[in-house]
């Protein structure tokens, strides 16, 4: 068998296991040798070797004797038996960050990030960090909602690092994947390993941090982590959905140390970060999608109705791109309207605290003075509270913002009640109904 055999077979395989997973536990392997009928890769370490032979094995000996080479058994060692003496882990360093380039979208680059007054704060800390020049906080903890940029300053900043330097070991990944991969180490009994790669490298991005919150074993192996990276140096980029703070069931201890540092909010964006949105995504599809091009006034028209995510934006342009491709002329304004209308009717239903605080008297059978009174029976006060939680969830604003609409009370007073309800719907099947029928009534 040869090196030429195995990228044959490798792309069969990564057809049947997706992107997703060929990119993290196929791609990082090298083919070894054929000893008998027994195939031997080189994997990065022994926790990706022992997965790749548990969970892929039958995938990958299919696929090699198609290509050619007969096989019945598969051996993932972290070096050939006859080099292994030899190995040491700075050897396997090289393949496990190309593993972890391999996990970046080439798109999500600074280049490629549109700055506004939302986003500049957040922007400005993400190229301090990128620079790979000492920074007074680590670690960087960026939040926003859904669609606004955060995983794409994360990934630039992994990007700028590995291009200025390819011997900085830079690891990007979600909070589901430490967690995934953290389980599996225990179970394979091989946490040394997994301990190793993540308190190695010498940037660690993690994406989505929200997700480890209630987890308790997943916590307690990020909190050290955390703290041995922070105090050999190494920098540490956390992302979330809101701030540290604001986090439900994440340990008091995690709260404080992601306080510690630099905590960017991102904003939702404006008319004028909207538009330049718009146009830069317009100029990169034209790269695809030859000769496509909006008339005048559809860009304006859009980035003054679609203000719900970045997400959204790019979205509705690489509709319009794939619409022109096929008429081969530029978009017009009604054309648009059009093709986007579904976007542009969920854009425009802009959901109100008071439109909130109605459908939850109407609920509980409340009048709307119940929800700005000092009144405090359980009858009113768990009604009030679900108002406040729905009020977090369904729209934009801030706990203080909040908090003055509902009789003037304390953002903590909201904070409290959003911990209090995502609590109750955990433990109390009724409240879990309530909160979907209401979410449900609401959306609609």
């Amino acid at each position: 068998m040869t090196d030429g055999i195995w990228d044959l077979a490798k792309g069969e395989v990564r057809k049947d296991v997706g992107t997703h997973n060929f990119k993290a536990w196929i791609e990082p392997l090298r083919y070894g040798a054929v000893d008998g009928r027994v195939l031997q890769l080189v994997a990065p370490t022994d926790f990706l070797g022992t997965w790749v032979a548990q969970n892929f094995s039958d995938v990958i000996l299919r696929r090699v004797t198609e290509a050619g080479c007969d096989v019945t058994r598969l051996v993932c060692d972290t070096a050939l038996p006859a080099t292994r003496a030899k190995a040491t882990p700075d050897e396997a360093a090289p393949s496990e960050r190309s593993r972890a380039e391999s996990d970046l979208d080439r798109r999500f680059t600074f280049e490629r990030f549109v700055v506004g007054k939302s986003n500049e704060m957040a922007h400005a800390a993400a190229r301090r960090v990128a620079s790979g020049a000492p920074v007074s906080f680590n670690p960087l903890f960026l939040h926003g909602r859904v669609g606004l940029g955060k995983t794409h300053l994360m990934q630039a900043i992994a990007w700028q690092l590995r291009e200025s330097d390819p011997e900085r070991r830079v690891l990007y990944l979600s909070a589901e994947q430490f967690m995934y991969r953290f389980v599996q180490a225990l179970r394979e009994k091989n946490t040394m390993d997994f301990k190793h790669l993540f308190r190695s490298v010498d940037v660690l991005l993690v994406d989505d941090v929200q997700f480890i919150a209630g987890k308790e074993s997943t916590q307690e192996e990020f909190f050290h982590t955390f703290n041995a990276l922070v105090n050999q140096g190494k920098q540490v980029v956390i992302s979330a959905d809101r701030s540290p703070s604001e986090i439900s069931d994440l340990e008091e201890r995690i709260t404080s140390r992601l306080e510690s540092g630099l905590v960017v909010d991102l904003h939702p964006a404006d008319y004028e970060l909207r538009l330049g949105v718009l146009q830069q995504r317009v100029e990169s599809l034209g790269e695809h999608y030859k000769g496509f091009a909006v008339e005048e006034g559809v860009l304006e028209f859009l980035a003054s109705r679609i203000n719900t995510s970045i997400r959204a934006l790019e979205g509705a342009v690489t509709r319009l791109a794939a619409y022109a491709d096929l008429l081969k002329e530029p978009v017009s304004l009604a054309q648009a309207q059009d093709v986007l209308s579904d976007l542009l009717r969920a854009s425009q239903k802009k959901l109100t605290i008071d439109d909130i605080m109605k459908t939850t008297c109407e609920h509980y059978n409340l009048r709307m003075s119940d929800m700005t009174s000092a009144r405090r029976s359980r009858t009113v006060a768990r009604p009030r509270q679900m108002a406040m939680y729905l009020a977090k969830k369904l729209t934009p604003r801030s706990y203080p913002e909040i908090g003055r609409m509902f009789g003037g009370r304390d953002h903590t007073t909201v904070l409290y009640a959003v911990r209090k309800i995502e609590e109750l719907i955990a433990a109390e099947p009724q409240i879990a109904e309530d909160a979907e029928l209401l979410t449900r009534k609401l959306d609609g």
